[in-house]
Order: structure tokens, then C-alpha cells, then sequence
């Protein structure tokens, strides 16, 4: 069984968070630049509402044994303390296959 991980974390992060996972072996990782904003709706400076903020998404399928411990990665090399730090959420893959060879599973 697969599962996919996906993780919306702020930019600044995206280095420690991709040395870290690849240090422990998790090699495999799509990411996209991404606006978006949580349940405190954004963020204002002074009179300025910025209501959409840039985020970066990761997306990496492991073996769902694996999950836990890829959330823990993402967890310890994104966290500021701060508001907007991002959001991590699990999802069952049921299957995946290599456009190239027609492979089936990871």
C-alpha cells in the first residue's frame, strides 16, 4: 500500500526540507510554487491585506510505512513557530505506474 504526502510549506524552506528527506533516503519529490492561504485568511501589514501568500507544495508517494516518517521530516526542517508555517496531509495512492515502461508500483 502507497500513500502521498503532501506538504505546503513555505518557500524559505524548501532546501532544508529537500536536504533532509534526501538524507534519509526519500530521493523521489515533485514540488510546485503555489499561492494560497490558511483559516487565518492571509496576513495584513498595516493598512495592506495580503490575502494570498506563495507557498511551495511537495508531493512525494512512499510506502505507506514510510508516511509517518516522511511527515516527520517535512515537520522538523519547515517549522518557523510562526503563522503559516503550512500544512501536511496524508492520502491513499492505490496505484502508480512509469509512463516509460508501463511499470506498475512505486
Amino acid at each position: 500500500m502507497m500513500e502521498m504526502v503532501r506538504a505546503i510549506i513555505r518557500p524559505e524552506k524548501e532546501k532544508d526540507v529537500l536536504k533532509a528527506l534526501e538524507e534519509s533516503g526519500f530521493v523521489s519529490v515533485t514540488k510546485m510554487h503555489v499561492f494560497g492561504r490558511g483559516k487565518q485568511k492571509g496576513i495584513k501589514v498595516g493598512d495592506i491585506v495580503y490575502d494570498e501568500l506563495p507557498k511551495l507544495e511537495m508531493m512525494i508517494v512512499v510506502d505507506k510505512k514510510d508516511a509517518g516518517k516522511v511527515c516527520d521530516i517535512i515537520q522538523e526542517n519547515a517549522v518557523t513557530g510562526h503563522i503559516g508555517d503550512g500544512k501536511i496531509f496524508v492520502i491513499p495512492v492505490s496505484n502508480a505506474y512509469t509512463v516509460r515502461t508501463g511499470a506498475e508500483g512505486l
